[in-house]
């Protein structure tokens, strides 16, 4: 039987405010407060609430055949906690069900996987995971490394954290002729970590071209997408995307959430079923590894890394948020190194971002900024700030 995987991301990132190099703040308060607010308000109205609403009643609806999993950054909780309370209620009382799986990430959503060092890194899973125990009293046995980012050396990582399962995406640049819809396994050494694959067409049908009536599919409904599934061989298919698919970047009025709530039964009618992602690792044995020299990811069309790193400016900022590890741990101040994990959120490097076409279009709507140049000067402003106060620390 194949099994159908839901895995939802859900983060938002600390947005910048306007800073100038003439009125910086006394402390780390560099966070546009009135900006993170209004934008988690509105997507909590639009998304959070109503979907964990609708997606709480379709795993009691369906005795738990129905299942799901997410991932929440350390971010999305911090201003949870501050704005909205009773979203992270709603996502305890999924928790609660023993039917939603909860996966661990970097707390703040960064690149640290990409850094030479992988001590930051760990330190930040490790933050993730003592906030999943608090906060829903799980603790996670599957992985999500930031935007899907996946190479040899963060499954060796994860692999030694313990982890049984990673997921990634599920791009040609690693799979040749082979199928995302089967488990895998890392190439280098005897690895028992299971590596799960988004099926992007499949996912991207929802996520993306749901409410494009130009496409050539639309309207797409829940028995046909159910067809669609029922017709796809292997272990599972794993449908990866961002929470706010639903609601957000696809408005209720194009019928998202009928389409949601109508699914599972579609899907159980067709001799399909749900499973989380260390459900579907515990049932498969890999049927082939997977070499990965180079960084993968979900963004864009390249499926790399270049979401982030692809011109100078984001070359530089990531570079030098790098290079203050060291000033930042001999300070031993909390807040100084709280800071600087969060602008090492990888959002502030997207939004740097000079791509065209489509690419860049996806880039230009979540942006807060004009530019991408705006961006980085903004982004930059801030690093160099911290960057000036760890090292008067560090003098002292």
């Amino acid at each position: 039987m194949t099994s159908v995987c839901f895995y939802f991301q859900v983060h938002q990132p600390m947005r910048l405010r306007r800073l100038h190099v003439f009125n910086m703040p006394q402390g780390y308060d560099y966070w546009d407060h009135a900006k993170n607010r209004a934008i988690f308000d509105r997507v909590s109205d639009k998304c959070y609430l109503p979907a964990n609403r609708l997606l709480l009643d379709l795993v009691k609806r369906h005795d738990g055949k129905f299942k799901i999993a997410y991932s929440l950054s350390g971010t999305f909780v911090e201003q949870a906690r501050q704005f909205r309370p009773e979203v992270l209620e709603s996502f305890r009382a999924l928790a609660d069900t023993g039917h939603v799986e909860f996966l661990d990430e970097t707390y703040y959503h960064s690149l640290a996987g990409l850094w030479s060092d992988q001590t930051e890194y760990v330190e930040q899973i490790a933050e993730h995971r003592d906030l999943m125990q608090k906060e829903f009293g799980v603790k996670p046995t599957s992985f999500r490394n930031t935007e899907l980012i996946y190479d040899n050396r963060i499954a060796a990582t994860i692999e030694k954290l313990g982890y049984k399962a990673i997921v990634t995406e599920g791009t040609e640049k690693i799979l040749d002729w082979r199928s995302p819809t089967f488990v895998y396994k890392p190439a280098r050494g005897g690895s028992n970590l299971k590596v799960l694959l988004k099926q992007y067409r499949l996912s991207d049908d929802v996520a993306f071209r749901f409410s494009n009536q130009g496409w050539p599919e639309w309207p797409l409904t829940a028995p046909k997408f159910a067809d669609w599934l029922a017709k796809t061989e292997g272990h599972s298919i794993n449908l990866f995307m961002d929470y706010e698919t639903f609601g957000e970047h696809n408005w209720p009025e194009t019928g998202i959430f009928q389409f949601l709530e109508h699914l599972p039964k579609e899907a159980l009618a067709r001799g399909l079923d749900f499973a989380t992602p260390s459900e579907v690792a515990t049932r498969h044995e890999p049927v082939g590894t997977l070499e990965v020299p180079f960084a993968i990811s979900w963004a864009d069309t390249e499926r790399d890394v270049s979401a982030w790193l692809h011109n100078e400016m984001q070359h530089q900022c990531f570079n030098e948020l790098q290079a203050l590890a060291p000033v930042v741990r001999e300070s031993k101040n909390d807040d100084l190194k709280h800071a600087w994990r969060l602008l090492q959120t990888s959002d502030h490097l997207y939004y740097c971002c000079t791509k065209w076409m489509a690419d860049g279009d996806i880039h230009t709507y979540f942006s807060p900024y004009d530019s991408p140049y705006q961006a980085f000067i903004n982004y930059m402003n801030a690093i160099q700030d911290l960057k000036g106060k760890a090292l008067g620390l560090a003098r002292r």
